[in-house]
């Protein structure tokens, strides 16, 4: 069960697990993007390996909401079967105040929408794909972190927060369910290109953060000199990690973090 795979890591994840042979339930969050992801299905099934008949298929469901988040897992355990991975992808960032901004423009009911959207379904999923992947004792729990966890970001509290408890999450599963064949990990990048907030960057790479007041934009300088392969990560460099993680039964209670500078 791979949630929200229309971004650029998402997606490259979606064609990694494909090109294994793996069945994948293909998530999308809004009804206007049933085609998009009926695109992503169709590519999938050009990739899988000869020989295989991996299944796919998508569902929709609004995962800033409990009960889609329920509703997807029971429509995903009807038409292929309880998952054996979960890699919770999805993710909302709310506004964007930046490192310098003032805490009074984050609501509490803002604060709370991007920890239900973030962290809540994430673990809502998690406790719903549990008792089958106990059963069988095998399983792999993966959730989509962020470097904002381990240093604030430049986002806002309420994103950073979020992506943090993930990490909390990741410490309690493993050592509740390891013994029981389910391993928990989650990945934290930073600024990867091909995705939403950092496309097709050049070696001088600036990411502009809006002000919440449309104020003078907030510039940050992302320098790529300071990471030691000398560039920004790509979305099937992170697929590939995902991948790993999915496919090794002795790493557990690890958030990877690709090379973010020195």
């Amino acid at each position: 069960l791979l949630t929200s795979p229309s971004g650029g890591i998402g997606q490259a994840t979606a064609k990694a697990f494909a090109r294994v042979g793996c069945s994948i339930a293909v998530h999308y969050n809004a009804p206007s993007s049933v085609a998009k992801a009926e695109t992503l299905i169709n590519y999938l099934h050009a990739l899988a390996p000869a020989g295989v008949q991996p299944r796919f298929a998508a569902f929709q469901a609004d995962l800033s909401r409990y009960e889609d988040a329920r509703r997807l897992h029971a429509e995903v355990v009807q038409t292929l079967g309880n998952p054996d991975i979960l890699y919770a992808n999805h993710g909302i960032a709310g506004p964007k105040i930046g490192p310098t901004g003032d805490i009074k423009d984050i609501s509490v009911e803002v604060f709370e929408e991007v920890w239900r959207t973030n962290t809540g379904t994430s673990y809502a999923l998690a406790q719903l794909c549990v008792p089958y992947m106990e059963s069988q004792q095998w399983g792999r729990i993966i959730f989509a972190s962020s470097v904002a966890a381990g240093n604030g970001g430049v986002i806002g509290p309420h994103y950073a927060s979020s992506k943090s408890a993930l990490h909390g999450l990741v410490h309690w599963l493993s050592l509740r369910y390891a013994k029981d064949g389910i391993t928990t990990n989650a990945i934290a990048p930073a600024l990867i290109e091909d995705t939403a907030m950092m496309a097709n960057p050049s070696p001088d790479a600036k990411v502009h953060i809006p002000s919440p007041r449309g104020r003078i934009r907030k510039l940050i300088e992302i320098s790529q000199s300071k990471i030691p392969v000398g560039r920004l990560g790509r979305p099937e460099e992170m697929a590939d990690i995902v991948l790993l993680l999915a496919s090794n039964g002795y790493m557990t209670n690890k958030v990877r973090h690709p090379p973010q500078g020195r």
